[in-house]
């Protein structure tokens, strides 16, 4: 049987001035080989070129990285937005739509859970610390793979089917998080403080789950995070045939 392509988003990154490019953590990579895929790197070129791309591909995960620029869902930036790639978000947005038209299974990891709800017209909180009322530890001080805080999963969700449980721990490397939800999109679980920790998408469609933390990074120690991935490329196979 074919192997599903799946697509990874990439971040951006500067070693110095002559060192420039997409950058994606090995993570990603790890757990769609890990599980039967092949990855393969996005770069947010243009619009037209990343959709182009899109056809090679079984399935799309939205990586994490840099913060979402405001101007997408009708905001200024806050004091302590953090760096913007305007570029990146309209090409990723555009990807949300495309996939989802095309019933593409999508998986949105952190950066990722919050440019689906901007592309289907929801909101985000743009730094936590500052905007929330006692607030947990979201960008966690201790090793990507370590799980640092709680999350409630509501049990009719299919996370919940995937993770086998109501309550699970999750690491945690994010300053921003869903403010207002897009109409399409039905929260799954939240962090103590009532922080959105995960949406999947309420029209039927192969596979659409955003998570706000990185199961990528738990996925070879943790079976219910593999569990994601596992799922996620059953889907991209009986995508790819037809």
């Amino acid at each position: 049987m074919k192997k599903p392509i799946i697509g990874i988003t990439g971040a951006y990154v500067n070693h110095n001035h002559y060192m420039e490019g997409v950058y994606v953590h090995h993570d990603y990579h790890k757990s769609v080989a890990n599980n039967g895929g092949i990855p393969i790197i996005l770069p947010f070129i243009n619009t037209e070129i990343a959709l182009e791309t899109l056809s090679l591909c079984d399935g799309i995960i939205l990586s994490g990285g840099e913060d979402v620029d405001p101007q997408f869902y009708g905001q200024d930036p806050h004091p302590q937005l953090g760096p913007t790639i305007p570029e990146r978000d309209k090409v990723e947005i555009a990807i949300v739509k495309y996939a989802l038209e095309n019933n593409i299974p999508l998986l949105a990891i952190c950066r990722g859970i919050q440019i689906l709800n901007v592309a289907l017209g929801g909101t985000l909180i743009q730094d936590i610390p500052c905007q929330v009322d006692e607030p947990i530890q979201h960008s966690q001080i201790v090793k990507r793979s370590r799980d640092t805080h709680w999350v409630e999963i509501e049990n009719d969700s299919k996370l919940f089917q995937l993770l086998g449980s109501e309550q699970v721990r999750v690491n945690s490397l994010h300053h921003q998080s869903i403010d207002r939800l897009a109409s399409e999109l039905r929260v799954v679980a939240r962090s103590s403080d009532g922080i959105v920790e995960a949406v999947e998408y309420v029209h039927p469609s192969t596979f659409t789950v955003g998570v706000q933390w990185h199961p990528e990074s738990m996925a070879s120690s943790n079976t219910g995070m593999n569990n994601l991935f596992t799922e996620f490329m059953k889907s991209s196979m009986k995508a790819s045939v037809f």
